[in-house]
């Protein structure tokens, strides 16, 4: 048994009576987590089944990603500060239990409003759950090199479904229906949820504390509300009324969040927790790492079927080694932070995805398989792996026990919206690129354009990582 495997018996917070394997923890963490990871990419596929079969119009199938996003941000933070205040176990069941019952309402829709309602009780449910897988993790093992690898796997679990979401979706579409894009979720649900209420143990901060109503009203308020002033620019611009109305709401509604929160006794974020080095600088890397990554998958995607002519099965297949690569590289970060510390390895991996990123700007309307996917996309996943597992170690140490929960939220919360932001804003600037033309060479320009922009971006997160992240984490 590997050392990451061996029980913890050093947390207060779980009764050693009944603590499970560390192995099992960590097993039960990572497939909640891969099955939230999964759910973010794997409808791409679907989308236009999904729109034939129920009738959806443009807008309403662009809702069928931003429902499930924007609620997944907006109650991130309930959910890790739900987690530390009533129990990460408790968190984690009701938030996979919610998952799975709208998984099976949305595979079961027989309207449009049916399955845009579905996905967003799927984000809500991902809300409360993601932030528990973490915290579960952190709990059972205790800090140092067993840790690092905990997260190293919990990493690369949740990185391998997003990047298995297109090949995932591509079969299921292809061999059964759009359905099963969400169907499929229901029998795993089921099988951790069922592993889960007999094997894990409760563990909370137990303090007493109410939760923070006012605080989580106006930051899932806020945030929601600025997703979808994000999802509105590719459709109408960034200085159109239908855009700047909710951008600025959203603005505001954050803004008194911190107001409310600075004068609250017990807040749903403790804004001291951003005074340390770490958490701040960590959650910065990561709102900018994902607003140029998250993209990735989609314009990848875009470009094998509208460019180079692959079916859904087959541009799943063509992103495979990418989603090895992704894996590898979250391994392999813990081995290369043991000698060269989080900060460096955040950097080279982060240097390693820009590396990428320029590569697939250089994209053709008539490039071969290898120089045009396979290449480029190793780097960037290989790159994405290596930089995460530092980023989340970084960003979760130093906090107290009773903060895990919220700390965890907003790590989760930063790469979200990150991601949600960065789509939307190269999603403006492929259209831009792309111009009044619609054919594989127009589209290419557009997606090549994204590309260049998305290196910009990770090179300033490289400069910014290199200038602020701690050197090693503060615990050790």
């Amino acid at each position: 048994m590997t050392p990451m495997l061996e029980a913890a018996d050093t947390t207060p917070l779980i009764s050693r009576r009944t603590t499970a394997p560390t192995w099992l923890v960590v097993a039960l963490a990572c497939a909640g987590q891969f099955l939230v990871v999964l759910d973010v990419s794997v409808v791409n596929v679907a989308l236009p089944s999904m729109r034939t079969g129920l009738g959806l119009t443009a807008s309403g199938l662009q809702w069928v990603v931003n429902a499930y996003a924007i609620a997944f941000a907006g109650f991130m933070l309930l959910g890790g500060r739900a987690g530390d205040l009533y129990g990460r176990k408790r968190m984690f069941l009701v938030g996979l239990g919610l998952f799975t019952l709208a998984s099976l309402g949305g595979g079961l829709a027989q309207e449009g409003w049916q399955l845009l309602l579905a996905r967003a009780v799927q984000g809500l449910g991902a809300a409360v759950l993601a932030p528990s897988t973490l915290t579960l993790l952190t709990s059972a093992v205790p800090e140092g090199a067993a840790r690092a690898r905990a997260i190293a796997t919990w990493t690369a679990v949740g990185a391998g479904g997003g990047a298995a979401g297109g090949l995932v979706g591509g079969v299921l579409v292809d061999v059964l229906s759009w359905r099963w894009v969400l169907l499929i979720n229901v029998p795993v649900g089921a099988l951790v949820l069922a592993g889960s209420v007999r094997r894990l143990t409760e563990g909370r901060a137990g303090d007493g504390r109410r939760l923070d109503l006012p605080g989580a009203l106006l930051v899932t308020a806020g945030l929601a509300t600025l997703a979808y002033g994000i999802s509105q620019t590719e459709a109408e611009g960034w200085t159109a009324p239908a855009t700047l109305l909710p951008l600025c709401a959203g603005l505001a509604l954050i803004a008194l969040f911190l107001l409310v929160e600075a004068r609250t006794a017990a807040p749903l974020m403790p804004l001291g927790l951003l005074r340390l080095r770490s958490v701040a600088s960590a959650n910065a890397a990561m709102f900018l790492s994902g607003s140029a990554m998250f993209c990735m998958w989609y314009f990848m995607t875009l470009y094998a079927q509208n460019v180079l002519g692959y079916t859904p099965l087959q541009a799943g297949f063509a992103l495979v080694p990418s989603s090895l690569s992704v894996v590898v590289g979250s391994k392999l970060a813990p081995r290369l932070m043991r000698s060269a510390g989080p900060r460096t390895v955040a950097v080279l991996g982060t240097l390693v995805a820009a590396a990428g990123f320029g590569r697939q700007s250089t994209m053709s309307a008539h490039a071969a398989y290898v120089t045009a996917i396979m290449i480029p996309g190793i780097l960037m996943m290989l790159g994405a792996g290596l930089a995460a597992t530092p980023l989340a170690s970084l960003a979760t140490s130093g906090a107290a026990p009773g903060e895990a929960g919220v700390v965890s939220g907003l790590v989760n919360t930063s790469r979200t919206m990150g991601g949600s932001l960065g789509l939307a804003v190269m999603s403006t600037v492929a259209a831009a690129g792309t111009g009044s033309g619609h054919g594989p060479g127009a589209l290419t320009d557009g997606y090549a354009l994204a590309f260049r922009t998305s290196t910009a971006v990770l090179l300033g997160g490289a400069v910014l990582m290199l200038l602020w992240l701690p050197r090693k984490n503060p615990s050790t």
